[in-house]
């Protein structure tokens, strides 16, 4: 198989990448109600899989989707990497909650190749996160809002959307979680802020305390973003694919990138290499 190919898991096997595999009657298309998780894969192996399928389990709670075994979960993304063989992809692991008369949701994982990226441009948008959401803290596959935001940013140039929460505090982006470089330590905002728990944030929260680096979790306003315009700071965001990246724009204006985060990003992919299922 092309290293270049989709790869596609339904409900126990491999399927065409052109199967049709969601009913009609499916909440997870009709209402948004699934959940899902995204991996990355490195040299065929799936990175820090135990994480991410702790936290779908979470999200399945919240949301309110059956899951199969923890063993199903893990064979099929272990199947899917395997097959798709690239040096570094994407795994999307996603499971709905079937229609309303009780016919079963589907399980889906489905894996692409994937690239490295070194630099972000982000920009501030007007609408918020809410902490007191009832999905606070679970990856729904309802995320219009978002996409919105993400499709407004890549209107103005840029890669990502970076927000702020109903208390007018930092909070995340679209698909990464935020941190601010100042002085010799990098902050990001607590899970309280509504951000979601990302499993790099994680990582980086409990990795860097073997380092020689402060990274810790801080409320900081979210117009603390006027220091990172005026060079006075620097922002970086982390995500699975992206592991962590330093912002290199904001609001169209070049910023200072952030250069303890891109020590820590070194830090961190040697790290990972070296236990693929933390």
């Amino acid at each position: 198989m092309s290293v270049d190919a989709t790869v596609v898991w339904c409900d126990g096997r491999l399927v065409p990448a052109g199967t049709p595999v969601v009913q009609a009657t499916d909440r997870g298309l009709t209402s948004g109600l699934g959940v899902y998780e995204s991996l990355a894969v490195i040299d065929g192996t799936v990175f820090a899989l135990r994480r991410h399928l702790d936290r779908l389990v979470h999200s399945a709670q919240v949301v309110g989707v059956d899951l199969p075994g923890s063993d199903v979960l893990r064979g099929a993304a272990q199947e899917v990497a395997r097959t798709g063989g690239w040096s570094y992809g994407r795994l999307r692991l996603t499971a709905t909650a079937g229609s309303a008369d009780g016919a079963p949701g589907v399980l889906l994982v489905v894996g692409t190749p994937a690239r490295a990226v070194e630099q972000v441009r982000v920009v501030r948008v007007p609408w918020v996160r809410n902490e007191r959401s009832a999905v606070v803290g679970a990856k729904a596959t309802s995320t219009a809002g978002n996409q919105l935001a993400a499709r407004a940013a890549r209107q103005a140039g840029a890669d990502e959307a970076v927000m702020a929460n109903t208390r007018g505090e930092l909070c995340e982006c679209t698909t990464s979680n935020v941190l601010l470089e100042t002085d010799d330590e990098l902050l990001t905002p607590p899970l309280a802020s509504g951000c979601l728990g990302g499993v790099t944030r994680a990582l980086l929260l409990e990795w860097s305390q073997e380092w020689d680096v402060t990274v810790r979790e801080q409320t900081m306003a979210y117009s603390i973003l006027d220091d990172v315009a005026a060079g006075r700071a620097g922002l970086a965001v982390s995500s699975t694919l992206r592991t962590l990246v330093p912002v290199v724009g904001l609001d169209g204006q070049a910023t200072r990138p952030a250069a303890l985060a891109q020590h820590v990003r070194e830090l961190f992919d040697t790290r990972r290499r070296e236990d693929l299922d933390p």
